[in-house]
């Protein structure tokens, strides 16, 4: 190994455990909490050492949402698409769906900083920037339209709304269980998945929504995928 190879090995050694540093106070104390000198304390390094990595906290805490939606996978990939591609269209969309719940239980400190956590200014003000949540999106507005196609859905199914709705039911759940809002006895993914049907079989019935849907995705642009 060369000695540009060992200084790169060496940097994303460091990088790594400033992520990881970050993540566990994360959970341990909340994202105000954490400072750029706890994180430094945490690996033995200086503040000052850090910041050679990361600008400042946010761009910690975005580097680890990005990394969230890289465990989530990206759906419209080949590895993302291969377990979808023999279902019909109506259950792809299913599976899309509680493949999200599962991994609010896989990944729950990730999850909650993705989908939960208010309190990250650059994830809130740039949340349209994850290459990975657009695709996502892209992604899940084809699946709506292909179920329209073929009769699964009614026509006139705006898939902006139809995706928010799904969405919705899907992080309430996972938002009551990792809040300890539901009882002893309910089995939170069996309720997800009772969530997603309701959901499904709402908008099969052709129901009159009142939503519009108007939100777009912006392109990816090659910036956004070399960031992401």
């Amino acid at each position: 190994m060369g000695i540009k190879e060992r200084h790169e090995r060496d940097r994303e050694a460091v990088r790594r455990a400033i992520l990881d540093a970050a993540r566990d106070l994360f959970i341990a104390e909340g994202f105000r909490q954490v400072s750029i000198r706890k994180i430094a304390e945490r690996i033995e390094y200086s503040p000052a050492a850090i910041y050679g990595y990361f600008a400042s906290k946010d761009d910690i805490f975005f580097a680890l949402a990005e990394e969230g939606f890289r465990l989530l996978g990206d759906p419209g990939s080949d590895e993302g698409t291969r377990w979808l591609a023999d279902r019909a269209p109506l259950d792809r969309l299913r599976a899309i769906f509680r493949r999200l719940y599962e991994f609010s239980e896989e990944h729950p400190q990730y999850f909650a900083l993705m989908f939960l956590e208010r309190s990250v200014p650059r994830i809130s003000r740039e949340y349209e920037r994850f290459a990975f949540a657009r695709e996502m999106k892209r992604h899940l507005i084809e699946e709506v339209e292909r179920c329209v196609a073929t009769g699964a859905l009614p026509e006139g199914t705006r898939p902006h709304v139809a995706i928010r709705i799904v969405t919705a039911a899907v992080l309430g759940i996972a938002a009551m269980r990792l809040s300890d809002r539901l009882a002893p006895a309910e089995d939170a993914k069996t309720l997800a998945c009772d969530a997603i049907e309701v959901a499904l079989a709402g908008l099969k019935t052709g129901v009159r929504l009142q939503s519009t849907g108007n939100w777009d995705c912006p392109p990816v642009t090659p910036a956004d995928l070399e960031t992401s």
